[in-house]
């Protein structure tokens, strides 16, 4: 990546994907030294990366071992085989014979109850690596964007005091949206993301929360974008005025 002294201010994504040559790893280190908002935007990256990394990590539910555990304590275990003479058939004789098909049936429900857990287990374990597959993209996605070497960066200020940063990439058409100090909307509400279409804001996705998401839609095209707050599931057009409006990058 190859950037102007003057365009330094756009290399906290990049710096904080270790994404940068040497010269530049330099030149960034000694600007964090004198810039704080650099250094705030810098931690806000990290911490959305370690965020979506952890996110990834693969572990079997934790209820699992406890609902195993349950179900054997739950199942009758078979008595040990004695091999002793053949007696007179008397009452005792066949309660003892009937205890074999007791004992049968109690390890077919132990194999049941331990196959369902088995297939359980294995749908689990598929759902979890789906979700880990689909937060790597994302998180793919948005290195991607941060550190593209035409990657060009806004800043702003949303009326309820959040801190916003706008990255975008032309070479990718793709744009990332942070925010920092957001507060949680009220129950039944939602911030949602809108990009201005040739003076029309159309939707481009939600924010959750502190951190960073890839803005839906086609950023190439727009000339802004905006933050409203919603009824909860989003609105097709902005229903309040703009929490925040940022000039997409040049």
């Amino acid at each position: 990546m190859k950037h102007h002294a003057s365009d330094i201010h756009t290399l906290a994504g990049a710096y904080a994907l270790d994404a940068l040559d040497t010269g530049e790893t330099g030149a960034f280190t000694r600007h964090l030294d004198r810039c704080e908002a650099c250094r705030h935007e810098v931690a806000e990256f990290h911490a959305t990366t370690a965020r979506l990394a952890a996110a990834t990590a693969q572990e079997p539910p934790a209820a699992l071992k406890r609902r195993t555990l349950d179900a054997v304590d739950g199942v009758r275990q078979l008595p040990p085989r004695l091999h002793a003479p053949p007696t007179a058939a008397g009452p005792g004789a066949r309660l003892r014979r009937g205890a074999l098909p007791l004992g049968l049936a109690a390890s077919l429900v132990t194999a049941a109850v331990l196959a369902g857990l088995a297939v359980r287990q294995h749908q689990e374990a598929d759902r979890a690596r789906q979700e880990a597959r689909q937060v790597q993209q994302s998180l793919d996605t948005l290195s991607g964007v941060l550190a593209a070497p035409d990657a060009g960066t806004v800043h702003g200020r949303a009326a309820n005091g959040a801190l916003a940063t706008l990255v975008t990439s032309s070479s990718r058409n793709e744009a990332v949206f942070t925010a920092t100090g957001l507060p949680a909307p009220a129950p039944g509400k939602t911030y949602q993301l809108w990009l201005q279409h040739d003076g029309t804001m159309r939707p481009a996705g939600f924010v959750r929360r502190d951190g960073s998401v890839l803005v839906d839609g086609d950023p190439a095209r727009a000339t802004a974008l905006g933050l409203t707050l919603e009824p909860s599931g989003g609105s097709p057009r902005p229903t309040t005025a703009p929490l925040l409006v940022l000039r997409m990058p040049a």
